[in-house]
C-alpha cells in the first residue's frame, strides 16, 4: 500500500512506466523486516530490457525487479535508496517524506 502520494502522482508513474520510460515513485512504507527505513522508492519501466540496463549502473540484479501487474519496477530502500535518488536528482522527491 502506498501512503503518502495522491491518486494522480500514482497514475502518472503507472503512465510512464507503460511508456516503457524509467519512472521513479517515493512513498511511505513501513516493514518490520526493514528496521528504521520508512520511505520506499519504486523504480519502474515495462521495457524489462531496459529496467535491466539502468539498474546495472547501480549494480541491482536482475532477480530483484518485482513483476507485480504490468509495473515491473525495483525497490530502492535506506542508504541504497537515498544513494541513487542523489546521482539521479531527485532527492526532492525524497526529502518530501523526510
Amino acid at each position: 500500500m502506498a501512503f503518502g502520494i495522491t491518486r494522480t502522482e500514482l497514475y502518472a508513474w503507472k503512465a510512464k512506466v507503460e511508456r516503457e520510460e524509467i519512472a521513479f515513485l517515493t512513498h511511505y512504507w513501513i516493514d518490520d523486516r526493514f528496521p528504521g527505513c520508512k520511505t520506499v522508492t519504486k523504480v519502474g519501466c515495462a521495457n524489462v530490457s531496459t529496467l535491466i540496463e539502468w539498474g546495472r549502473q547501480y549494480d541491482l540484479k536482475e532477480e530483484w525487479i518485482d513483476h507485480k501487474e504490468a509495473y515491473p519496477h525495483f525497490d530502492l530502500f535506506g542508504s541504497h535508496e537515498y544513494a541513487i535518488m542523489k546521482n539521479e536528482g531527485l532527492l526532492e522527491q525524497l526529502n518530501r517524506f523526510k
